[in-house]
C-alpha cells in the first residue's frame, strides 16, 4: 500500500505530503488529538457514492434507503438524509437512529424477520414508508396492531428466490435454507391473503440475496424470479406499485471485481422495461465501504519461531470482519517507512484474548516498528457498528472529515463508563 492512492475505489484517501490523509486531513493529526485506535470516515467518499448510485437510475427517480445496520453512526446517517437518501433499518434503534439524524419515517423502510410487536407499532406510529413483511406469523401480527391503532401497514412481502449469491455463507441471505424471506412456493398465497387482511395495504414485493455480490449472475437470476412473480400476482388481479431490489452490490476488498453500479443498474432497467413499477433499493456497503478507515498504533513487534508478530492496539472487538468472515482488508503504513529495507511476511494481531484476534496473516507489508501507525482499509462498512467492549476493551472513537476539518462523532468511553453499565447484586453491596 505505497501508491499515491491506497485503493482506486476511494481517492479521497491517498498519501499526500508523504503520509496518508482522508481528504485533507492527515491521520497522524487525528491521532495526536483522539489517540488511536480510531475510525475515520470521508465525507466527501459518502456522499460520491450515493450520488453515483443516485445517477445510474436517474431516468427511474427510485427510492434509495441507506442501509444503516452498514454504519449507523448518526453523522454518516445525517450525511446520507442531507442527500435526500431514505433509511433501511432492522430495529426499532436503528428506526430511531435515522430519524434522530433527520430522516423522516415516510422515507424509512423496515426490514428484519424478527420484529417485535412493539418494534411494528413504532413503525405505524412513526409512519414508515414501507414494511417488509418475512413470514405469515408476522403477516397476522401486523394486521392486528394496524387494527388496533387504527392505522394502515404500508406492506412489501420479502420473496426468497432460491439463488445462490455466491458470497460468503453467514452473509448469504436468497437461498431456501436462508431464514429471510417467504419461498417462491409459498408466496403467491402469502400474496393473496395480504391482500385480503384489515390493516394492510400491500404496496409491493421484496427481494434481497445477500451482502457483498461481485457478479451480475446472482442478481438477473433473483430479480428475473420475482419479476415472473410479479407478472403471476398482476394478471391475478394482485396490482404491486413497487418492487424492491434490497442492496447487496459488493466493493473490493483485495482484488475483487464487482460489477459497476451502472451494470448493475442496467441489468435491473433492461428487466424492468415497460412495466408500471416504483423501483427501491437499499444500498449499504456500497455507500460507506471504502469510505471508511481504522487507524491503529504498532504496541510491540515480536519475532516468533515461524512467524513475525505486529501487536497492534485495535483487536477483534473493534473490528471484527477478520475474525468473523475470515475477511481481507488492506493494510498499510500511515507514514511509509524509509530506509528499513523490502517487505517482510508479518502477522498483524490484537491484544485480545484469543487466537482469531488477527488482521492479516503471514502478509507481505513494510517492516513494522513499534509506534508506527498503521491503516486497515475498506472498514467503512461493518466496522464500529460490529464492535463491542470485549476484554472490557472501550470500544474505539469515530472521527468524520469534510475537507481539512474532522469531527469526532463517537466519543471513546472511558473506563468508568463502561464499568458504570453494570449494577452490583444488592447482597454484595458494600463487599
Amino acid at each position: 500500500m505505497s501508491a499515491a492512492v491506497p485503493h482506486p475505489d476511494a481517492p479521497e484517501i491517498a498519501y499526500r505530503d508523504g503520509e496518508l490523509s482522508v481528504e485533507d486531513v492527515a491521520l497522524s493529526r487525528i491521532a495526536a488529538a483522539v489517540g488511536t485506535p480510531f475510525y475515520c470516515y470521508s465525507s466527501g467518499a459518502i456522499e460520491r457514492q450515493y450520488r453515483r448510485f443516485a445517477a445510474a437510475f436517474a431516468g427511474r427517480a427510485p427510492r434509495l434507503c441507506y442501509s444503516v445496520k452498514a454504519n449507523s453512526n448518526l453523522s454518516v446517517i445525517a450525511t446520507l438524509a442531507r442527500l435526500g437518501s431514505g433509511a433501511d433499518v432492522v430495529s426499532e434503534g436503528e428506526f430511531r437512529r435515522a430519524l434522530a439524524a433527520g430522516i423522516p419515517g415516510q422515507r424509512i423502510v423496515f426490514s428484519g424477520i424478527g420484529k417485535t410487536e412493539a418494534e411494528l407499532a413504532f413503525a405505524l406510529e412513526h409512519d414508515a414508508y414501507q414494511i417488509n413483511v418475512e413470514s405469515r406469523g408476522e403477516l397476522e401480527a401486523l394486521s392486528a396492531i394496524a387494527q388496533r391503532a387504527g392505522r394502515v401497514a404500508p406492506v412489501a412481502i420479502r420473496v426468497n428466490p432460491d439463488v445462490d449469491a455466491r458470497t460468503h455463507h453467514k452473509i448469504a441471505t436468497g437461498k431456501k435454507e436462508n431464514k429471510f424471506g417467504i419461498d417462491l412456493a409459498h408466496a403467491p398465497d402469502v400474496f393473496v391473503e395480504a391482500a385480503a387482511l384489515p390493516g394492510i395495504a400491500l404496496k409491493g414485493m421484496a427481494v434481497h440475496i445477500g451482502s457483498q455480490l461481485t457478479a451480475l449472475g446472482p442478481f438477473e437470476i433473483a430479480f428475473l424470479r420475482v419479476i415472473e412473480l410479479w407478472r403471476a400476482l398482476n394478471n391475478r388481479g394482485i396490482k404491486l406499485p413497487r418492487i424492491d431490489f434490497g442492496g447487496g452490490i459488493g466493493i473490493r476488498y483485495r482484488d475483487e471485481t464487482p460489477p459497476s453500479i451502472e451494470e448493475y443498474a442496467a441489468v435491473v432497467g433492461h428487466m424492468t422495461q415497460g412495466l408500471d413499477v416504483e423501483l427501491a433499493f437499499e444500498p449499504g456497503r456500497y455507500i460507506v465501504g471504502n469510505a471508511g478507515v481504522l487507524v491503529t498504533r504498532v504496541l510491540y513487534v515480536k519475532e516468533g519461531v515461524t512467524r513475525r508478530f505486529v501487536i497492534v492496539d485495535a483487536a477483534m472487538n473493534d473490528l471484527l470482519r477478520p475474525a468473523l468472515y475470515d475477511a481481507w482488508h488492506e493494510i498499510g503504513p500511515v507514514k511509509p517507512p524509509v530506509g528499513r529495507g523490502p517487505a517482510l511476511a508479518q502477522s498483524v494481531v490484537g491484544p485480545v484474548c484469543e487466537t482469531g484476534d488477527a488482521f492479516a496473516l503471514d502478509r507481505l507489508l513494510p517492516p513494522f516498528r513499534p509506534g508506527d501507525l498503521t491503516a486497515i482499509l475498506s472498514a467503512g462498512a461493518y466496522g464500529a457498528v460490529m464492535s463491542s467492549s470485549y476484554n472490557t476493551r472501550p470500544p474505539t472513537a469515530e472521527v468524520l472529515v469534510r475537507g481539512g476539518d474532522f469531527a469526532v462523532i463517537r466519543e471513546r468511553p472511558s473506563y468508568d463508563a463502561l464499568l458504570a453499565r453494570d449494577r452490583m447484586a444488592p447482597w454484595l453491596a458494600g463487599r
